[in-house]
């Protein structure tokens, strides 16, 4: 049976914004979600946000999605890893992932050979963080394979169900699955598209999500000016409440085992509303 998880962004990571950021973990935690999934940014190490989160919870899941590889060191996350463990057991799942060109060379390093790097990274963790504690930001063939091979499984963002469908044929049965899925709630065609756009922007500017479009048969019209409508609507599920929750429910037919939600809309503001409203239909 898939379970119903949701992921993040910015407030999650906002040192300012921390005691609120516990407040609604608490509250996420008490509507029943499986997990709180939210990325590790771009600053050295491992954020200090997951600790906080798993304090703040008592049975929560709290997982990176992700630490890029080349942010953190092995040692860092293990080091990370352990603490959390020794305090929280069972609880803290590592994602890690290695990022984009854009983004890493834009810190001065150079982005060369990232599956050769993940393997490595993988190699140089070796048995500090067990292989069923961890999952990768995986996409395509050789890091699905990479992922079933050497962790849990993957944990795949900005995804079509489509995808979805060949991770699990990638996985096989025996790997957990755990797409990120964006959703919108909001039923005015033009608007909900909208807020999509202004989401999907910033991804299709990253090659390696744009390459992973185009392998699973996306052509160029469909991956310029925000989107084709097409391209939206696989992508971001919207619409009234029931038709977003038959959205989410095209991943679990697909072979999801987990669905992490990511929510849009609000401005950087956390959507409690929406996480009520998605938890009554979703996790009854």
């Amino acid at each position: 049976m898939s379970v119903i998880s949701l992921w993040g962004g910015g407030p999650w990571q906002d040192p300012s914004r921390s005691a609120e950021a516990r407040e609604v973990a608490a509250e996420v935690e008490e509507l029943g979600y499986h997990r709180l999934w939210f990325s590790g940014g771009f600053e050295p190490g491992v954020l200090p946000a997951f600790g906080e989160l798993l304090g703040a919870t008592s049975t929560l899941g709290v997982a990176s999605g992700i630490v890029s590889i080349w942010t953190a060191t092995p040692d860092q996350s293990a080091e990370a890893f352990a603490r959390f463990e020794a305090e929280h057991p069972g609880r803290f799942l590592l994602g890690l992932g290695n990022s984009h060109a854009p983004a890493v060379e834009g810190g001065g390093q150079r982005y060369d050979k990232p599956y050769t790097r993940t393997v490595e990274y993988l190699d140089a963790l070796g048995d500090r963080i067990p292989a069923q504690r961890l999952v990768l930001a995986a996409l395509g063939p050789r890091m699905l394979d990479l992922a079933r091979d050497r962790t849990a499984g993957a944990h795949p963002y900005f995804v079509t169900v489509e995808h979805t469908v060949a991770a699990r044929q990638a996985l096989g049965e025996g790997s957990w699955l755990a797409p990120e899925a964006a959703v919108v709630l909001e039923e005015d065609p033009a608007t909900a598209r909208a807020t999509a756009r202004e989401h999907l922007a910033t991804y299709l500017a990253l090659p390696n999500y744009t390459n992973n479009l185009r392998r699973h048969g996306w052509g160029e019209e469909d991956l310029l000016h925000g989107g084709s409508d097409r391209l939206v609507d696989e992508l971001v599920a919207w619409g009234s409440l029931e038709q977003v929750v038959a959205g989410v429910h095209r991943h679990v037919e697909a072979g999801a085992d987990e669905v992490a939600l990511q929510v849009l809309g609000g401005r950087g503001e956390f959507p409690r509303r929406q996480f009520r409203e998605l938890a009554g239909a979703l996790l009854a």
